[in-house]
């Protein structure tokens, strides 16, 4: 099986341009927790999740760097957990999406995607063609498409 096989075409996803709040609402909209970033030209060149937001948003302690000839304090958060919640919907999703986005093409292997995904550690793979995107494969659905027919 393949992936254009599997793949859920009706993307959701952000353009370059918007902000963490069109994100943030496309999350609570759908009920989902990755969007592929994409340009003018659909390509896609980042990858945001709620992983992504949980860093931003979580408490940053303070960090200690004790080199040979230095000591010195990188301090964690000024500001409270609601002035990062109000500050980050008006980010630019450039600033906290992942710029290396793991991908596969639309005609990749099952047995490979699901490699891709356990070894990885990640929940979705957006599928392009020609370099655009064209698709999308979560976990669920590899597990769906594998075990269907022995069940």
């Amino acid at each position: 099986m393949l992936a254009h096989e599997i793949m859920i075409s009706q993307v959701h996803k952000v353009k370059e341009t918007d902000t963490v709040r069109s994100v943030i609402e496309k999350f609570i909209e759908y009920r989902i927790s990755g969007l592929p970033v994409v340009n003018d030209r659909n390509e896609i060149i980042a990858f945001v999740t709620d992983g992504d937001i949980m860093r931003y948003i979580g408490k940053h302690d303070d960090r200690i760097v004790d080199a040979i000839y230095y000591t010195f304090v990188i301090k964690g958060d000024i500001e409270d957990f609601q002035e990062r919640e109000q500050r980050i919907l008006n980010l630019n999703v450039l600033e906290i999406a992942n710029k290396k986005v793991i991908k596969v093409a639309w005609d990749e292997k099952l047995e490979n995607i699901a490699a891709i995904l356990g070894k990885r550690q990640i929940k979705k793979l957006p599928v392009e063609r020609n370099g655009v995107l064209v698709g999308i494969i979560s976990r669920g659905d590899v597990i769906r498409h594998s075990f269907k027919a022995l069940l």
